[in-house]
């Protein structure tokens, strides 16, 4: 009985193609940050999904956004500042009609992001089961201008 269940356990370790393959495209990628810059902005490494590269990075435009906002960055330099935005619980269900409209495509959310100084689009890239590539970006987020818009449109007290 101790020699089969030692072949068995043998067996299964060593059989490598049963065990589930992690596809990139199947799990969330953390957003870190790459660093901050003297005006209040942020560089971060972040991840879209989408039909094709355009449409890839809209959606990591909107993570690295929504990361600022509602999350926090908690991966990458130290000197960056990890807090959210807004911090107020539920925020982003209360004032859904705002940032539904924020967040729209070709919506304000456009102002305060930019990928000039992406460089990692294509080298990491893998498609998923639904049809879909994921891309990673270099994304700037203007943060201190965001807060600003975020006291302007009432939704930030100061």
């Amino acid at each position: 009985m101790k020699n089969i269940i030692i072949i068995i356990l043998f067996v299964l370790l060593t059989q490598p193609s049963w065990a589930q393959k992690n596809i990139s495209g199947n799990y969330t990628h953390e957003i870190e940050c790459m660093g901050s810059e003297l005006d209040g902005s942020m560089t971060l490494k972040t991840w879209g999904k989408g039909k094709n590269r355009a449409d890839a990075l809209e959606q990591a435009r909107k993570e690295a956004l929504n990361a600022v906002l509602f999350v926090g960055i908690r991966n990458g330099k130290p000197d960056c500042d990890t807090r959210p935005i807004l911090n107020a619980p539920n925020i982003r269900e209360n004032k859904a009609d705002y940032f539904n409209t924020f967040f729209k495509d070709g919506g304000k959310y456009k102002n305060f992001v930019s990928n000039k100084d992406e460089s990692f689009g294509k080298k990491e890239r893998a498609k998923g089961r639904d049809g879909e590539v994921m891309f990673g970006f270099i994304i700037r987020v203007m943060r201190s201008e965001l807060k600003k818009q975020m006291i302007t449109d009432g939704i930030l007290n100061n």
